[in-house]
Parts: C-alpha cells; sequence; structure tokens
C-alpha cells in the first residue's frame, strides 16, 4: 500500500492554509523543531501526536502527553490513546483543525478557472472594457443632466452632480474590493467596478426603455415591471460582489437574495393595491414625441364613450348632494 500522505492545516472556514507533505514514519506533530510537522498553535505541546503507519493496518493517530489532547472527528482522544485514520479525516491537535489525507482519498475534480484567474492579456482588456464603460456612463450623465439644467447655467455648477455620483462609484467597488482582499487575499478593484458600471447602465437603460416601450405601444401596465427589474438587477449586483469574496457560497448567497427580491416585491404589490393598482399605473407620466409611437391612437370619441357609464352615476351624486346642501339664510 502507497505510504503517500499529506496533512492539511485548515482555517476557521475549512479553507487550506498549508500542506505539509509526510516524508518519514513515524511523524510527530508539535510545536518542538524536532518534530516532522512543526505547528504555531501555544495550545498544543512540544510534541502532541504522532502520525504512524503499520503494513496492513495503514495510518493511525497517536496522541502523545499533552494538556489539550484532541479530536478526531467527534471523537474525544485524550493522551496515549490511538485511533485509526482513513483515506480522508479531519482531526483537530490544540486550537489547530487538520486534514489527513492519502491516496485512498479519491481527488476532488479539476475546478475550472475563475475569470480573475485566467490569461493576464485577459485582465489588461478587463481594464480598457472598464474604462470604456466608465466613459460611456459619465457621458450619459452629462447629457442627462444638460438636458434638465436651466439655460445660461454655468457648468461649474454642475460639478457637485457629476463628481458625487462618481466618487460614490469608486468607493463602492474600493469597499467591495478591501472585503474581497480580506477573504481572498486579493484586491480585483476593475473587477468590481465593472459590476457596478454594468449595473449603472443596466439600470439607466431601463429607466429610459420601459417608458419608451409602454408609450410605442399603448402599454402603461408595462411600468409595473420597472420595481421588479430594478430589484432584479440590484440583486444580481449584490450577487457578483459577493460571489467574488465569497466563491463557495454562491448557491447560498443566490438563494438569500432570491428571497429577499420576493419578498420586496411582494411589499411593492401590496402599496400599489393601496393605490389602486397591482399591475401598473394607468397612465402614462412622460409622453415621448408622437413620431416614436406604435400603436393605432384612439380617436376622442372613443374617450367619450368610455366615460358615458358614469353620466348617469354623476348625475345622480349631483342630485343628491343638492337634495342635502343647506338653505342659505339669505334667501
Amino acid at each position: 500500500m502507497d505510504r503517500a500522505a499529506v496533512v492539511e492545516v485548515l482555517d476557521r472556514a475549512g479553507q487550506v492554509r498549508a500542506v505539509h507533505k509526510i516524508l518519514q514514519w513515524p511523524a510527530r506533530i508539535g510545536r518542538s523543531p524536532g518534530c516532522e510537522l512543526v505547528l504555531d498553535d501555544g495550545h498544543l505541546a512540544a510534541e502532541h501526536a504522532e502520525l504512524d503507519w503499520r503494513e496492513g493496518e495503514g495510518a493511525s493517530l497517536r496522541l502523545l502527553p499533552s494538556l489539550n489532547g484532541g479530536w478526531l472527528g467527534e471523537r474525544r482522544l485524550q493522551a496515549g490513546e490511538s485511533a485509526a485514520l482513513s483515506g480522508n479525516a479531519l482531526f483537530q491537535l490544540g486550537a489547530t483543525q487538520l486534514r489527513w489525507r492519502s491516496t485512498a482519498a479519491a481527488l476532488a475534480p479539476e475546478l475550472p478557472l475563475q475569470q480573475h484567474q485566467r490569461d493576464q492579456r485577459v485582465g489588461k482588456r478587463r481594464y480598457v472594457e472598464v474604462a470604456g464603460l466608465l466613459l460611456l456612463w459619465l457621458s450619459l450623465m452629462v447629457l442627462d443632466h444638460w438636458a434638465g439644467r436651466d439655460p445660461g447655467t454655468p457648468w461649474i455648477n454642475s460639478s457637485s452632480a457629476l463628481l458625487g455620483p462618481l466618487g460614490a462609484l469608486l468607493a463602492w467597488a474600493g469597499l467591495w474590493s478591501l472585503i474581497t482582499q480580506l477573504f481572498q487575499h486579493r484586491f480585483p478593484f476593475a473587477l468590481h467596478l465593472r459590476f457596478a458600471l454594468l449595473a449603472l447602465l443596466a439600470g439607466i437603460l431601463l429607466d429610459n426603455g420601459l417608458p419608451l416601450l409602454a408609450y410605442a405601444f399603448s402599454l402603461p401596465r408595462l411600468l409595473a415591471l420597472s420595481s421588479l427589474l430594478g430589484m432584479t438587477i440590484l440583486g444580481l449586483l449584490l450577487w457578483r460582489h459577493a460571489s467574488l469574496a465569497w466563491p463557495r457560497g454562491r448557491r447560498t448567497l443566490a438563494l438569500s437574495l432570491a428571497a429577499m427580491l420576493l419578498l420586496a416585491e411582494g411589499l411593492g404589490v401590496a402599496k400599489r393595491q393601496e393605490q389602486q393598482h397591482w399591475f401598473g399605473p394607468l397612465y402614462l407620466s412622460q409622453l415621448p414625441p408622437p413620431a416614436l409611437r406604435v400603436a393605432t391612437p384612439k380617436p376622442p370619441a372613443s374617450l367619450i364613450d368610455a366615460l358615458r357609464p358614469l353620466e348617469a352615476e354623476l348625475a345622480r351624486q349631483a342630485g343628491k348632494d343638492a337634495e342635502n346642501a343647506e338653505p342659505d339664510g339669505d334667501d
């Protein structure tokens, strides 16, 4: 049987922090420089445990005299006790989490490289892409501000309206980069900035394109999708940021954000119900140029015909108000 094996030192999240190959048997574990595997843990004895191999029996872990002992899985081990090790076993010595892995344990499949781990040439292209997205976003902001400002207003008065969102965007990307640096030991500022810019551009397209479609095809109810799509864009942005910092928690993050999205949309429907509509307003608050309208316009007579059922009710209500009106004392 092959004696090749390694001991992996795990962090609190269960990620491998260091890998030590077993080069000779028996192999002692402790803080002493004389040990074959030296760990920096003040809760370990100088020689805390020993790994051994016997033909026909395989590997075993034996605890040496110590104050804190150890654990093999859920089993508590005291000084002098021994336990057999399988092909892949978790154990704890002192405050250090360890994993024994031998050739008997099946290896996990090779993982594909993530986007940030690919060729550096892709990274250079990404910087060009981010610069282009940033320029496009700033151009749209300038255009929107120009369309809404009063004629003759100095451009210097618009500096805060332009620099404020830019500073907030850079701070947002920097914050997520620091979070990624904390958990992944890298600072992907350009990647986080790219995520935020794509979300902002999608929001601008949504804010301008959805009312235009609703007007062109005479579908004001289409505006009900504005809040749903806006929250979806925000949820996807948070998921992309968070999955870059915690790649192993992508599924959990996706489920959590989806639940929050459904809750927020439910609250939005309840709010619209109070406003006497469920699927968007009955009218359009924005009227683009008539040349952009695709739907056939309705003649004024159709509006009058649609209001005729209200005539009798209005007349009845007016007569009732007249009957209930108090006579003027001067008459």
